[in-house]
């Protein structure tokens, strides 16, 4: 199933999205179908609720001329996370600015964290807001816990994933750069879209199997498949859940793929009406726009700094 959250005159509503004819469908998954369950979050987190979902889903595919179009309702983050953690330099060939990216792999991940405010829709523009210097992103697959994990063997880390999202891991560099802790450069407002859906687990035969791509302006700029990945999801899972307990809902950001050579040599920070959308076949597609704050300037900046990572 592809799960939403979206915008609704009572407040926020969980909803699947149905193939059709005329355009993709949103069948509302209320807590009369969904035995109680009135989040997406509680949704996956619970079987019965789950498998209700998945028969409303079932009945309501021969008939959805009567369903509002995805087009036409306002996209929320799927979930609303606990916690957000990130992974830096987890694919092959993707090093810290002036490393040898032919040498082996770490020993361990890199593991950062993202804090709540950066959370964004699939809809949401990203503002770059005035203390913004060289704003850069980078796309990723972000998996979303479904079950309490804690301490969870590698063998059966990936039974905790309920399922996977599209996440854009927007990064201001220089503020990055400033101290040998990154969260100031990774946690400006908005600088987290999720989305635009949560495509549960059994809907991808491999996760290992996914060619990431992020273009920039229509031009492709990433292209690598997770199969190059360093540390692998399961891995992440149970490596995370020795240190912390894994809620649902929590979201673990898989790290993205160096930028293409010639993205690399042709780089420039993000500005106003710029947009950047990341694809993965059988994910979607997660398109953001930048854009200045309104009715403020961006003070002048000095030149961006040339650690185009993380």
């Amino acid at each position: 199933m592809r799960l939403i959250t979206y915008a609704h005159p009572l407040g926020a509503r969980p909803g699947a999205v149905i193939a059709s004819v005329g355009g993709d469908r949103v069948l509302e998954l209320s807590p009369e179908l969904c035995h109680g369950a009135s989040t997406v979050v509680e949704i996956v987190a619970d079987a019965s609720a789950l498998a209700a979902a998945k028969a409303a889903v079932a009945a309501a595919t021969e008939e959805t001329a009567a369903l509002p179009l995805l087009a036409d309702v306002k996209l929320l983050p799927p979930v609303r996370p606990g916690k957000i953690i990130c992974l830096g330099y987890n694919y092959r060939g993707h090093v810290r600015a002036g490393e040898d990216p032919t040498a082996g792999d770490p020993e361990y991940p890199d593991v950062f964290v993202k804090t709540p405010n950066v959370l964004a829709s699939a809809t949401d523009p990203v503002v770059l807001a005035a203390a913004t210097r060289d704003v850069d992103y980078e796309g990723e697959i972000a998996l979303v816990i479904g079950t309490r994990a804690r301490e969870v063997p590698l063998e059966s880390a990936m039974d905790y994933v309920a399922g996977y999202a599209l996440f854009n891991d927007v990064s201001d560099r220089h503020w990055q750069g400033r101290t040998s802790q990154w969260e100031l450069g990774k946690c400006f407002d908005g600088f987290g879209p999720l989305g635009p859906t949560l495509v549960t687990a059994d809907e991808i035969a491999d996760p290992h199997d996914l060619l990431v791509e992020v273009l920039r302006e229509g031009v492709v700029t990433v292209s690598q498949s997770t199969s190059t990945m360093i540390f692998p999801m399961a891995y992440v899972v149970h490596y995370l859940s020795t240190v912390m307990t894994l809620e649902p809902g929590d979201v673990i950001s898989t790290g993205s793929p160096q930028k293409l050579p010639e993205a690399l040599a042709a780089y420039r920070r993000l500005e106003h009406g710029d947009s950047v959308t990341v694809r993965v076949a059988g994910l979607g597609e997660l398109t953001t726009t930048f854009i200045d704050p309104p009715a403020a300037d961006s003070p002048a900046s000095d030149s961006p700094e040339e650690n185009h990572d993380s």
